[in-house]
Order: C-alpha cells, then sequence, then structure tokens
C-alpha cells in the first residue's frame, strides 16, 4: 500500500511542478510569468505572461505592481512614424475568450528602477500583482530567466 502510495507521488510530482508557474482568478488564467535577466547597465526591466479569458465577457488589466519597485507600469509596442516605439497604457482589454500576451515587442510590464538587482538573476523569482476590472487582483511570481522562452510572440 505505501509502495503504491509513493509511486503515485512521484507520478504526479512532475505535473505539480508543471502547474506551479500557471494562476487563475475568476475566469482569466495567467500562464508562465517571466522576466529575463537584468543586464548589468539597464536601470529598467520587463515582464511578460499570457492571459486567457475563459469567461463570457471582457475583463481589464488596471495597473500592476510589485515590492521590487515604486514604479510599475503597463507599455505596449507602437509602429509610429516608421519607428517602434514603446509607450504606457491606462489598461489593457481581454476580450472574452481570447488570450493576451505580454511579450517582448508586444504588451509588456516595465518595472523602473528596480529596488533590489540581485532579485532579477537567473533562478530568481519575484512577486507581481495584477489589478483587473471584474477578476479582481492576484500576486504572480515572475520567473527570472537568461533566456526568453523558445516560442515567444512577439506581436499582439
Amino acid at each position: 500500500m505505501l509502495k503504491n502510495a509513493l509511486l503515485l507521488a512521484a507520478l504526479l510530482l512532475p505535473a505539480t511542478f508543471a502547474n506551479a508557474h500557471e494562476y487563475t482568478v475568476g475566469d482569466l488564467h495567467i500562464a508562465h510569468p517571466w522576466s529575463q535577466e537584468l543586464p548589468p547597465n539597464a536601470p529598467n526591466v520587463a515582464a511578460y505572461f499570457i492571459v486567457h479569458n475563459n469567461g463570457k465577457s471582457a475583463d481589464r488589466l488596471l495597473g500592476v505592481d510589485s515590492p521590487i519597485t515604486d514604479n510599475a507600469e503597463l507599455h505596449e509596442h507602437v509602429h509610429k512614424d516608421g519607428l517602434m516605439k514603446m509607450q504606457q497604457v491606462q489598461g489593457v482589454d481581454i476580450p472574452a475568450g481570447a488570450d493576451l500576451v505580454f511579450a517582448p515587442g508586444a504588451y509588456h510590464v516595465m518595472l523602473m528602477q528596480p529596488k533590489d538587482r540581485s532579485l532579477l538573476s537567473d533562478g530568481k523569482r519575484f512577486p507581481l500583482t495584477l489589478h483587473f476590472q471584474k477578476a479582481g487582483n492576484i500576486t504572480v511570481e515572475v520567473a527570472v530567466q537568461k533566456q526568453a522562452p523558445e516560442g515567444t510572440a512577439h506581436s499582439h
């Protein structure tokens, strides 16, 4: 009996770790929050994730905050006058039944002048609280990685 219980626990362990980096609040599912390792001379760092709205109505990401900075902002990249520019946005709509991708070259969270740069090295994690209009607030753990994950989207 104990042997079967240990075998079951061993089989379920990888699934636990695979899902450990996904979060749900209301109808929203947030997958794999991540940030690239902060280069030595960079003053700011970006965080990325995917929000899937499983609901029948839209929601809106109103803002973010993190204890690692006094200034966290929602940003987007836009083509303007033949150039790619980054600009702050006041919120981001999440349509019903759709994914909203925060990725390099698209929407992202800018963490301005982090207080403790040591938290932004490969293998570390830091908290980020997302504030949604309908679903409410959820704090996720952002995984810091040396490189962007394979298959990272680069557009809205």
